[in-house]
């Protein structure tokens, strides 16, 4: 089941936490996120998963910052959110979806525990010209049956920034063989 906006409200303080808060933000059953001023991009014409890729910071001014196609540029919500006994999801907003902007290539499923700033992966069909503040996506919060254990991770939990891929950590080197041919990093004999 899907939390109602009412039911979001009355969770916040207890298992929820959107920082700042903004009541006119909140929706019949999910509250928009807003686009904080900064965005990275990658300054790799061939992006490696098995190493960090560069990156270069740019800021959204005032006046508008226009997203390329075929480009991928990374942002970060302005609200901080904290998500327990709920599972929270992501989505962008059909106003923004019907100008050709994906908010999120993958990543809208989230897990239970998380905290920290939603990382948005832009991806623009078209050029569009995006600002700062702009409620870009919206999040929401399912119900969760069974047994919890918490997401604790130390590559994106209690994140402060736009947080590039960091899956690399994740396909270093290992003694574990099983671990090795899961991550493709050595051919079964």
């Amino acid at each position: 089941m899907i939390l109602s906006g009412h039911e979001i409200q009355a969770q916040l303080g207890k298992n929820l936490v959107i920082d700042p808060f903004d009541e006119r933000l909140l929706n019949p059953n999910s509250y928009n996120l807003r686009l904080h001023d900064e965005l990275l991009v990658y300054e790799e014409i061939v992006l490696d998963m098995q190493r960090p890729n560069r990156y270069r910071r740019y800021e959204i001014p005032s006046d508008g910052y226009v997203l390329q196609p075929n480009k991928l540029y990374l942002g970060r919500t302005l609200e901080r959110t904290e998500t327990h006994n709920f599972v929270p999801m992501l989505e962008g907003r059909s106003s923004v979806g019907r100008l050709g902007l994906f908010v999120h290539v993958t990543a809208g499923f989230g897990d239970v525990g998380f905290c920290g700033y939603w990382t948005l992966e832009m991806f623009a069909v078209q050029p569009v010209r995006i600002y700062p503040g702009v409620p870009i996506c919206q999040i929401f919060y399912h119900t969760i049956q069974g047994e919890i254990t918490e997401y604790d991770s130390d590559k994106y939990q209690h994140n402060r920034d736009i947080q590039p891929s960091l899956l690399f950590k994740e396909l270093q080197r290992t003694t574990d063989p099983q671990r090795r041919l899961a991550f493709g990093q050595e051919r079964a004999e």
